[in-house]
């Protein structure tokens, strides 16, 4: 009997310190979660980056990034924006930017889907014209610069980009044979396999590196132009990581663009905006982690949002006719969501119960966050079949700063559905 009241005793005050814990959470998200408006402001002074992401393919994801965008373009003079996507494409956003021209900004959305299909969106298509009309307010000296650190996505955009920097092409055969290739509508421009498009690359690449004191008066932008061919460089190597090249992009565009000290937005996939390595020893961290441990930014300069969805859902595919035509697309409200009875974050529900709005974004970092206490690893640890991640001492405000939790989100809508419209 004795054995059996130690035990119970035992259970009873977990039960306690558990319930104690929850209710220290709970109390301190009602604290510090605020409905997102446009009239949110960050209270961060001096950031310097800041990195929102959330699965993809929800509507209201876009809703929140917009606004998150307002407030940083509007306290915090915000003036680089990174969209997921290589540095030949954001030039070209960069143009619609200018011109608006919209024809051109949905090829820049399909082309930017290649590598990220539930991006290629009308949400992320009308965003873009909202992030104009916010940019075209904005005086000359302030408006915002589209750039992009991913490796290579198509080179579609990278053949134009590469030909605005060469002035006398005709003085270039290599470049001529470039020009001939975008002239024509059946070109593949995949850098996966092994395509037309990319020896022609190679080509130019090997001509370029050879004759490159021949080549140096033809070019217009150097500096761009050798940045480009080290993108190309890597795209030619199967074997490339992702995040390391993304962190070397950035670093070659910080000496370029000298924007290290002005603020820069990001929006990119959940993986990429972890501010820690779940193992410290792990050589294989994420883009933000490495700015972090290579000492680019100090960690608090670094703001990273966490977007997570509840009661929505995502597009996840298009469905295509014997023709390649469009047809309809598939929405899944579990899979991809990250809010399913087989995959979910630790932690979550009491987020869920602690909303003020459907775009609820709630502080971690505030001063005694239980977020910040060993052995706290929530909406950082998914809850799923697959062999849980070992976070040693880590906890929650080592990876993020913000929870942004989405609810009631519909799915986006292909952009391919406007040619039946």
């Amino acid at each position: 009997m004795p054995i059996l009241r130690s035990i119970q005793l035992l259970l009873f005050i977990a039960l306690h310190v558990t319930l104690y814990a929850q209710q220290t959470k709970a109390d301190y998200l009602n604290q510090n979660a605020s409905a997102l408006s446009d009239q949110f402001i960050f209270p961060e002074k001096n950031i310097k980056v800041v990195g929102f992401g959330a699965y993809h393919g929800s509507a209201k994801t876009e809703d929140a990034e917009l606004l998150l965008v307002q407030s940083l373009i509007d306290n915090n003079n915000l003036r680089y924006y990174f969209p997921e996507t290589d540095i030949s494409i954001a030039h070209y956003f960069n143009e619609y930017l200018t011109t608006g021209n919209e024809v051109l900004l949905k090829d820049l959305i399909e082309t930017y889907g290649t590598r990220i299909p539930q991006e290629r969106t009308i949400e992320v298509f009308n965003k873009w014209k909202k992030l104009k009309e916010l940019n075209d307010k904005l005086p000359k000296q302030k408006k915002i610069q589209v750039l992009g650190v991913d490796p290579i996505v198509t080179y579609k955009y990278t053949y134009r980009h590469l030909l605005s920097l060469i002035n006398k092409p005709a003085q270039w055969a290599a470049a001529l044979q470039l020009q001939e290739t975008i002239a024509k509508d059946t070109t593949d421009f995949s850098p996966y396999y092994d395509s037309f498009s990319k020896k022609q690359l190679k080509a130019f690449v090997s001509d370029y590196a050879a004759n490159a004191k021949k080549y140096q008066s033809l070019i217009n932008n150097v500096t761009m132009f050798k940045h480009l061919i080290g993108t190309l460089n890597v795209s030619f190597d199967d074997s490339y990581r992702r995040e390391k090249e993304m962190y070397n992009n950035y670093l070659n565009l910080v000496k370029i663009y000298k924007c290290k000290n002005k603020l820069q937005f990001f929006r990119l996939g959940f993986s990429h905006l972890l501010k820690a390595k779940a193992q410290k020893e792990d050589k294989r961290g994420s883009f933000f982690s490495m700015l972090v441990d290579n000492n680019i930014y100090p960690k608090n300069e670094i703001v990273s949002v966490l977007g997570y969805l509840t009661k929505s859902e995502v597009i996840w595919k298009d469905k295509y006719d014997n023709e390649g035509e469009y047809v309809s697309s598939l929405t899944n409200s579990k899979e991809g969501t990250g809010d399913s009875e087989s995959e979910y974050f630790k932690g979550i529900e009491i987020f869920k119960e602690g909303k003020k709005s459907d775009l609820t974004i709630f502080s971690l970092k505030r001063p005694g966050s239980p977020y910040s206490e060993s052995g706290c690893t929530d909406m950082v640890e998914v809850i799923s079949k697959e062999k849980p991640v070992d976070y040693e001492t880590s906890v929650t405000t080592d990876f993020i700063d913000y929870v942004l939790l989405l609810s009631n989100s519909g799915a986006s809508h292909s952009i391919y559905s406007v040619k039946n419209n």
